[in-house]
């Protein structure tokens, strides 16, 4: 009989506030603040502190990670949050439920670039492929992708309503494109290294764009041509100027705010410039008062030169009369922010800034810290900050408390307690850097330092009680002793040090100290030396034997009463890094910086199995409590699950994005926590569904087979030197594993009609021969439908956005079977747009061979004059209806009492003044005052 288990699945994720990798922005309301947080979104209430929606997808993987995100202002479009992942991905999200409306695949690598249309109905999205694609939001499908850059993409801007479309690249290059015609119409150079940031401001008056010179470059956007100008006939940009920056490192991002009188410069260091953008008087003034200190400059200099007998040419009078504007009359530098930590994103909030300031702006920092600032003519200052929901660096050690309803995590300066079922941090604690940890009942903690000390923690007060310098090297295990009857951590725990000693610690009697509180004590009773570095240390669960793991390789084992040498297991090849016992006793599993597992029997410690674990370092491995089941984590970011008696691997669970450090298994093993480098916790939980090893390691091979689907792109991380220099356009999809799955399930439903209407006309001829026929038994598979209808319903289930590569993966023949099908689907309303789709596709592709079969032409001729009509008919209708709708519109702005007029403005003007109040916590006590001076007055 097979054997079967049951399967862990990924439950919760925390610990990451934003993610280095991606930007910042905030949600369409001004009122969260959006950041990556590894695969998830997190939106964030920067008042509270507090994460208000966290957008997940439905699986979990480093290659989903969040590279960029986007939202639209625009309340015309419910998916009006973007993110661009590290498999080429884009994904729309609902700003209000936090769902995910639609996955769109057509990068071929990571995005690196998201930008909405101001009608929020486009998206335009470039990636380190070098291409920029345009998607329609509402349709949720591709409309073209731009090819022309030669490296990455990184930023877009539109123009004129949507109507262009700017792209920046790593290529130097800025490329202008007309979406209405589809082609490049100006390419701009200039820049001496790659461009990194672009931005314009809502006037479309100035386009700034930054690179690692020591300057922004500021172009004037052209709007209308005036007499005089030198514009050519296609540009779309001028260079107007150049703005020295304060800082020499390379420009990250360039923004700005919402009503563009400033503009922020983050470098990819720990500062920002923030610039004023003067108006056009306040430009000319500037410009003015410039050529007046040049003319009194001049004038100086004359006189001068009078008295030593030399003429110097007088200033032209027309210059003085009016001043030509330079860039530097317009951009001012205001403030530079300077930060405490590298800064990896900025973004201006798009709502009212408090009274008195300038404007808000957020940043991101590499620390795990989200801050916000108000800038004002004088100074920036700090606003609000997130930092109390994750560690400013990777997690070293996890563990649980006995209940399993406590978890302490430790970092390099602070110990945090969680909540594991919620991910609630509820404790922070200052400490040094925690190597390892341990919970001593429910109330107390003790946390090994690399410095060699050991700290015991109070988690009812949340504060360190007493630093003990236990060893003069960094302590590596913490592990609890276990009485006779199991009981764990109740006589006392063992550390394990790079010192090259195994210390035995008991508890001391709790001692009050002078406000009453128990205080937790401890005292070294033994000591063992060893002639190594003590890298991990286990105790069995009885208690009888205690495992050491050392610097040369090896593992000893002594009995724990006399500390009398038992077992020596040697065997690999690079030190053991971690190891434990099962809880009867039986066996011993190590993890080595070898890759390996080896699975040891107690009694004569002879080696059961090595295994081949991790593709790098063992970091962690643990037993379920009264199995012989075992999870482990290495630095190739996987969790695996293995059945130490079948010595079979399980299960491998990835969602990491980084090396994975520690693990910890709740008592009753429904579920385990990891810890990584990437900065999160995860939790994942047992459920009940069982899992059988042979579909295990079928689906292990699937996946491996679709890893290799896209391994033949040239140019999937690389530069391009195909594209010619004016651009070109191309097909927005991608093949994919859906997309070559919806192709097999069109030519299946062609097959099964056309067999079904083979049947249908057979019965037919047999009936009108014999005059009597036996009832027709129509096909089952067709669930009651006509052959038209099934194949119209498998066509309408693909997804708007994998149609089209599915159509493409069509051969000719099953192509003519789906035209034939085009002109009954045509007389159904709804549908025709979807054929309209169908047909343009398979003529784009077809069209050699369609135009030379004879019997595709009278299909082909009576599909041109119905979808015409048919067309025409729905342009009418919509047209009637958007008529209708603008009718209905006046007659209600007409009424004095319309209930909803203006309904949203009011809104946000009634939330504004909220918010405003909110912000004045003083107003009361200023009108309390006004009160009491009126009455005394009286």
């Amino acid at each position: 009989m097979v054997k079967a288990y049951l399967r862990y699945e990924p439950a919760l994720t925390f610990g990451v506030i934003a993610s280095p990798e991606s930007n910042v922005c905030y949600d369409p309301s001004g009122r969260l603040l959006l950041a990556g947080a590894l695969d998830r979104l997190a939106a964030w209430d920067l008042k509270r502190g507090l994460p208000s929606i966290s957008f997940a997808p439905s699986s979990s993987s480093p290659s989903l990670a969040v590279y960029c995100i986007a939202s639209s202002t625009s309340a015309a479009v419910s998916s009006s949050i973007a993110s661009g992942h590290a498999d080429g991905s884009i994904r729309l999200w609902d700003a209000e439920t936090g769902a995910c409306e639609a996955t769109l695949h057509g990068h071929r690598s990571a995005a690196s670039a998201l930008r909405f249309a101001p009608s929020g109905a486009v998206l335009a999205s470039g990636s380190k492929d070098c291409d920029v694609i345009l998607w329609d939001v509402v349709a949720q499908a591709g409309l073209f992708r731009l090819r022309g850059h030669r490296d990455q993409v990184t930023d877009l801007v539109f123009l004129d309503s949507g109507k262009k479309l700017v792209s920046c690249s790593k290529d130097k290059f800025i490329r202008v494109w007309d979406l209405e015609t589809q082609h490049c119409l100006q390419i701009v150079g200039g820049h001496r290294s790659e461009i990194w940031s672009m931005d314009v401001d809502p006037s479309e008056r100035f386009l700034v764009s930054g690179s690692a010179d020591p300057e922004l470059r500021v172009f004037r956007i052209r709007q209308s041509v005036e007499e005089g100008e030198d514009w050519s006939k296609w540009d779309v940009l001028k260079l107007f100027g150049e703005i020295p920056r304060q800082s020499k490192e390379r420009v990250a991002t360039v923004t700005f705010n919402r009503d563009g009188t400033l503009v922020a410069c983050q470098v990819a260091g720990k500062t920002a410039d923030i610039y004023r953008v003067l108006d056009e008087t306040e430009a000319m003034r500037k410009a003015k008062r410039r050529m007046h200190r040049k003319k009194e400059k001049a004038s100086a200099k004359s006189m001068i030169a009078e008295g030593n007998g030399t003429v110097i040419d007088p200033l032209p009078a027309q210059d003085l009369q009016n001043p030509s504007v330079t860039v530097t009359d317009v951009f001012k530098l205001l403030q530079v922010l300077r930060a405490s930590k590298k800064i990896c994103s900025v973004s201006f909030s798009p709502s009212n800034p408090p009274r008195g300031c300038l404007a808000t702006l957020s940043i991101s920092l590499n620390n795990n810290t989200l801050e916000t600032y108000s800038v004002d003519s004088e100074k920036v200052s700090k606003m609000y900050s997130i930092e109390m929901h994750g560690h400013r660096s990777d997690i070293r050690s996890v563990s649980l408390n006995s209940e399993d309803n406590l978890l302490m995590s430790t970092s390099h300066n602070a110990v945090k307690i969680w909540n594991p079922s919620t991910g609630d941090c509820l404790r922070t604690i200052d400490s040094g850097y925690g190597l390892c940890s341990a919970f001593v009942g429910n109330r107390f903690a003790l946390v090994g330092t690399k410095s060699g000390t050991l700290e015991i923690i109070d988690i009812a007060s949340g504060s360190l009680t007493e630093v003990i310098e236990a060893h003069a090297g960094s302590i590596r295990s913490i592990v609890p002793i276990p009485d006779e009857d199991g009981t764990v951590g109740a006589r006392g725990f063992v550390t394990g040090s790079a010192d090259h000693d195994v210390k035995f610690w008991e508890y001391q009697q709790l001692q009050k100290s002078d406000n009453d509180s128990k205080q937790l004590t401890v005292t070294n009773v033994r000591t063992l030396k060893m002639t190594e570095d003590v890298l991990a240390v286990s105790i069995s669960p009885q208690g009888k034997h205690i495992a050491v793991a050392l610097l040369d390789c090896n593992v000893k084992v002594y009995h724990m009463d006399t500390l009398k040498h038992f077992l020596t297991l040697f065997g690999h090849k690079l030190p053991v890094l971690c190891m434990d016992i099962s809880s009867d006793g039986a066996l011993i599993v190590t993890g080595s910086a070898d890759k390996n597992l080896k699975i040891w029997g107690m009694d004569f410690g002879d080696c059961h199995k090595s295994i081949f674990a991790h593709s790098d370092s063992v970091m962690d491995v643990k037993f379920v409590y009264r199995t012989h089941y075992m999870f482990s984590v290495g630095k190739d970011r996987t969790v695996k699950y293995w059945d130490a008696d079948k010595f079979e691997l399980l299960l491998t669970l990835e969602g990491h994005h980084a090396e994975v450090w520690c693990l910890t298994i709740s008592s009753r093993g429904d579920f385990i926590v990891t810890g990584s480098h990437d900065r999160s916790i995860r939790r994942w939980d047992r459920t009940e569904e069982q899992l059988f090893i042979e579909e295990e390691k079928e689906k292990r091979l699937e996946e491996t087979f679709e890893a290799d689907l896209d391994n033949d792109n040239e140019y999937r991380y690389g530069q391009k030197d195909d594209a010619p220099d004016e651009g070109s356009v191309g097909v927005p999809g991608r093949k994919t594993k859906e997309t070559i799955t919806s192709a097999d399930a069109i030519m299946d439903a062609l097959d099964t009609a056309e067999e079904e209407l083979k049947r249908l006309n057979q019965h037919k001829l047999e009936e009108q021969n014999n005059g009597r026929a036996a009832k027709f038994q129509p096909n089952v598979i067709m669930q009651g439908h006509s052959p038209s209808d099934y194949v119209l319903n498998v066509v309408s289930s693909i997804r708007p956005n994998d149609l089209e590569q599915a159509l493409l993966a069509l051969p000719f023949s099953d192509a003519l079977k789906l035209m034939s099908y085009l002109k009954e689907w045509s007389l159904i309303p709804s549908k025709v747009e979807l054929v309209c789709r169908v047909c343009l596709v398979l003529l784009q592709t077809h069209h050699n061979q369609l135009t030379t079969t004879p019997a595709a032409r009278s299909l082909l001729t009576d599909l041109k004059d119905i979808l015409y009509c048919r067309v025409k008919e729905c342009k009418d209708t919509i047209g009637f209806n958007l008529a209708a709708m603008d009718h209905l519109k006046e007659l209600l702005a007409m009424r004095s009492d319309a209930p909803f007029r203006d309904a949203k403005a009011k809104l946000m003007e009634i939330r504004q003044e909220l918010l405003k109040r909110s912000d004045r916590p003083d107003g009361n006590e200023k009108r309390k005052k006004k009160r009491k001076k009126a009455s005394g007055e009286s």
